[in-house]
């Protein structure tokens, strides 16, 4: 097993994988194959379904990062199979990921969360993912050379480290010049120091926001306080007309299937023509 990992790890580099991307196979698998051989299996045809179903049976994350290590995971086992190292792809258990209630803030909620902030730096990051719709991982590793002066306005040009997806989005000048005024040891970064796994980083600066909410007293509607800053960005522009496929692009979203299963109820656009076809079938 641990030459079949080295091997598709490998092919992995070849195709261009982000290192991010990497990393995540790199640790999925790692965990993979100490598990197979706590149980005795150092073969990839040792993998089973009735092994997998255990080593799922053993997670203890949310939904979606379950969802995401499965992907993973079948992503390698595929790969067995097309060199012929398993006669056929075990199968692995369901994941139903449980979606992230969609709730934007209101312009009170809002003003209220920046007053209960005194950090410049905290301000700052919210700030930034609620004018960028940046994800707070992401926006925790953002470089200050994404944040560019594009005339009369700034864009944060970056890519999400979930998906690897381009984004670009333009941010008002007095929010831009907010950010970059943060004072960070890493001249490079605007918040974060540069070392070790941004994930956890952005986990403390979750907590943060979780602490803000709280202290500005909003209603609790979600664990997944930081997404609602997200959810703010995007259901600002729907709510105006932005045509929802931009919106996905804006987000980063790799398919517009996952922007309408969030935001679908917020689509103004959708629900004017709905509303104007129900009231025409009251006229004779």
């Amino acid at each position: 097993m641990a030459d079949a990992v080295r091997v598709f790890l490998q092919a992995k580099t070849i195709e261009g994988i982000t290192a991010d991307g990497q990393a995540r196979y790199t640790r999925e698998l790692s965990r993979l194959q100490n598990y197979a051989e706590r149980a005795g299996v150092f073969t990839v045809s040792g993998v089973t379904s009735e092994l997998l179903t255990g080593y799922v049976a053993s997670w203890n994350t949310s939904s979606g990062t379950r969802a995401l290590a499965a992907k993973t995971l079948k992503c390698f086992l595929r790969y067995c199979y097309d060199a012929q190292w398993l006669e056929r792809i075990p199968k692995m258990p369901r994941i139903n990921v449980d979606v992230i209630a969609t709730e934007p803030l209101t312009s009170e909620e809002y003003a209220a969360l920046l007053d209960a902030v005194t950090a410049p730096k905290l301000r700052a990051l919210i700030q930034l993912m609620r004018w960028s719709g940046l994800a707070v991982r992401d926006a925790v590793t953002l470089e200050r050379a994404d944040i560019q002066d594009a005339g009369g306005f700034y864009r944060v040009v970056t890519a999400r480290q979930k998906t690897g997806t381009h984004v670009s989005v333009p941010i008002p000048a007095p929010v831009a010049r907010e950010i970059l005024a943060v004072e960070n040891h890493d001249s490079k970064y605007v918040f974060w120091h540069g070392k070790g796994d941004g994930k956890n980083f952005a986990l403390g600066y979750g907590a943060s926001i979780s602490e803000a909410f709280e202290l500005a007293g909003i209603a609790d509607v979600c664990f997944m306080k930081s997404h609602r800053l997200r959810d703010t960005f995007a259901v600002g522009l729907l709510v105006k007309g932005v045509p929802l496929e931009e919106v996905s692009k804006l987000l980063g979203h790799e398919s517009i299937r996952t922007t309408e299963k969030h935001y679908s109820r917020w689509i103004k656009g959708r629900q004017d023509r709905l509303d104007a076809l129900v009231v025409a079938t009251w006229t004779a």
